[in-house]
């Protein structure tokens, strides 16, 4: 069975704005250019933080888009029910499978809700990406944002188009991963523990220096 890799780290805010600032101010630099999403009203600005632990990884750095039409269904990550009013914050990371089908019944077998398959996509300077990723219809996250939402590219990934940004992440731990769903993603650079705490917690290397990021 193939691994799941870290593909992408989500960090949610009320603004696009108040992300941009939120990211200068907490690791040093400004994020990089993004896009729309058109099919969940949302967008985004991203920042390129591979290490060889984590090839192609990023930050993303998402918030409601004011001036996009109401999507026909939940928005992604939960975004719908989040309470921003405290400031950006890390809440959910993304896992990057080769093959997500399999994944998917997998996670299913062993009586987690990955959600559906739902092809998405935007427009870029250096072409459309597209790519299929799993939604669950209450837009709702799984173990309480530790269980990744799964994402398959097809095609070219955006990382690939992305400068070296100076922030790299370092380790990536995760806390509420049940057992039977590590042993279906077979998970790789990433720590897992149980009992209370933080869901996620990541460390970067920043020109501000090291910088640890947890999720509430």
């Amino acid at each position: 069975m193939t691994f799941v890799a870290v593909d992408h780290l989500v960090v949610a805010a009320a603004s696009l704005d108040a992300g941009v600032a939120w990211c200068e101010a907490t690791l040093g630099v400004s994020p990089g250019p993004g896009g729309q999403h058109p099919l969940m009203g949302t967008h985004n600005r991203l920042l390129k933080i591979a290490s060889d632990a984590y090839p192609l990884a990023y930050l993303e750095i998402i918030a409601i888009d004011p001036q996009a039409p109401p999507p026909t269904r939940r928005r992604w990550f939960g975004m719908d029910e989040l309470d921003l009013s405290a400031g950006p914050r890390l809440i959910h990371w993304v896992g990057r499978s080769p093959m997500l089908d399999m994944h998917r019944w997998g996670l299913i077998t062993v009586g987690q809700n990955p959600g559906d398959p739902v092809k998405a996509g935007r427009d870029t300077p250096q072409g459309p990406l597209s790519w299929q990723i799993l939604l669950r219809d209450d837009g709702l996250l799984s173990c309480g944002g530790a269980l990744p939402t799964l994402i398959q590219w097809e095609g070219r990934h955006p990382a690939e188009a992305m400068p070296d940004s100076g922030v790299v992440l370092k380790s990536l731990a995760l806390r509420g991963l049940p057992d039977r769903a590590r042993d279906v993603l077979r998970l790789r650079a990433v720590a897992l523990s149980s009992g209370e705490g933080p869901v996620l917690t990541a460390v970067f290397s920043t020109p501000l220096g090291d910088v640890t990021l947890q999720s509430t």
